[in-house]
């Protein structure tokens, strides 16, 4: 029988709402340390980042805070409820959910349907994605993203849980022997980027180097703590925040080893473009459409 004849392809709907993928450790308006911060640091805005996510949500309605990643899910819920008390809003609404049945239960998840946004805390990606991968709750959520103004945010292990490839479970001094870094699929509210988070500060750049090496169609994308990006129409990345956004593009790199090398021996990787991206930067993923034949 011969195959069917490809006719047409149409690309996936370019996206109507937004991203904020959140580097971790935001300023929320509570920590004396921030004051060295401030004072060396000239890009410091005391909660500019949680300040954006509220002008983004308006009054379109509620923030719902997802605390799944989180093993002190009440406790870090209730750092954004008041971390949003003290901006004067949005109102909060917490959905801790705790099970893959809670995940699927349409009920419990009304909530998402007046909501102006979500916001997933940190904590473990894997936790995140194990709970809610496949489940009515991220499908719902790729709903809302994909046809309405609606903005999905994550800080830390819910910026890295947005996107596939998705690294977990490497050591921060990890990352130059094959075989230490991990990756999975992620939430797909971003495809072909990989997000890390914590990037400098922990030292992350050798671990992602390694997710491209294996993945070099993808692009990597590292967040320093007190930064952000906000992506629009899927691909328009807008930094805010303090620190820096790290891009690393291997897609057109020159070499590697990694596919030839045995396990646990370090690799090689050559020809990798980088950019450095400081708050009012702009930048366009390199990503293709999605097309569904």
């Amino acid at each position: 029988m011969a195959a069917k004849k490809r006719t047409s392809a149409t690309s996936c709907p370019v996206p109507q709402g937004k991203l904020l993928l959140i580097g971790g450790h935001e300023h929320k308006g509570d920590a004396p340390e921030d004051d060295e911060k401030a004072a060396r640091n000239v890009n410091f805005a005391p909660e500019a980042i949680l300040r954006r996510l509220a002008e983004e949500i308006g009054d379109r309605g509620p923030l719902v805070v997802i605390p799944t990643a989180s093993e002190q899910s009440e406790e870090s819920a209730q750092d954004y409820v008041r971390a949003f008390q003290r901006l004067g809003g949005p109102a909060v609404e917490v959905l801790n959910i705790k099970s893959r049945s809670e995940a699927n239960d349409e009920a419990r998840l009304r909530v998402l349907e007046e909501a102006g946004g979500v916001l997933f805390t940190g904590g473990d990606q894997l936790r995140l994605t194990a709970l809610l991968g496949g489940s009515y709750l991220q499908h719902r959520l790729q709903e809302r993203y994909s046809y309405d103004n609606f903005i999905v945010a994550g800080t830390s292990a819910g910026a890295t849980a947005m996107s596939t490839p998705m690294v977990y479970q490497g050591r921060n001094d990890a990352g130059y022997l094959k075989g230490e870094i991990h990756i999975t699929t992620g939430l797909e509210l971003l495809h072909d980027v990989a997000v890390d988070t914590h990037f400098v500060a922990r030292g992350r750049i050798v671990r992602m180097a390694q997710i491209l090496a294996t993945n070099p169609a993808c692009v990597g994308m590292g967040l320093e703590e007190d930064t952000a990006v906000l992506v629009t129409e899927g691909q328009e990345l807008e930094v805010l925040g303090s620190g820096l956004v790290v891009i690393l593009d291997a897609r057109a790199c020159s070499s590697t080893n990694i596919h030839e090398i045995a396990p646990n021996t370090p690799f090689t990787l050559r020809g990798v473009e980088l950019h450095l991206l400081a708050s009012g930067e702009r930048y366009t993923l390199p990503i293709q459409p999605r097309l569904y034949a």
